[in-house]
């Protein structure tokens, strides 16, 4: 909603949500930039308000979920994390791109490395160009953290060692 950064992004947020103009955008943004800031009781507050106000198979509502989720899984809650997404995943018709390798990471994190093979290796059946290898993930997720491409990383190697069967 707003570009920039500490007071005067919040400042500028806030006047967005009490003048009504993208208030759930609005709301949403501020709640990313709570939880960045040390502030994860608020952000949770304001992502509860956020998700109540957007219905859960609207657009609107799957990026409420998709941000939650990736501020969930940054504070360490990787089960919340996997809850969000799931959420989100379930109001779509098919399975999106983000689906194969977010859950591995997920998945991987939990310790629950079999189930993250299975989903990296979907990745890959549907798009072995981009997922054979880990050389484009920078360009392939560009919004990940480098720790987070990392364990990606594990999972591929775990994956090309050992690829599972088709289903």
């Amino acid at each position: 909603v707003v570009q920039g950064e500490g007071g005067d992004l919040v400042d500028q947020l806030m006047k967005h949500r009490e003048r009504g103009r993208k208030t759930l955008e609005a709301t949403v943004q501020l709640a990313g930039v709570a939880i960045a800031q040390g502030r994860p009781e608020l952000g949770r507050s304001l992502y509860e308000q956020a998700a109540t106000t957007a219905s859960a198979s609207s657009v609107v509502g799957r990026s409420v979920r998709w941000n939650y989720g990736w501020d969930l899984f940054r504070l360490g809650e990787t089960d919340a994390a996997l809850a969000q997404w799931t959420a989100a995943q379930n109001t779509l018709r098919g399975n999106p791109g983000w689906v194969p390798p977010t859950f591995a990471l997920a998945l991987w994190t939990l310790g629950r490395k079999a189930e993250a093979v299975q989903w990296y290796a979907a990745a890959v059946r549907t798009e072995p160009q981009q997922w054979n290898g880990t050389d484009r993930y920078a360009e392939l997720l560009p919004g990940w953290r480098d720790s987070e491409r990392s364990t990606l990383a594990e999972v591929q190697r775990a994956w090309a060692e050992k690829p599972p069967a088709w289903p």
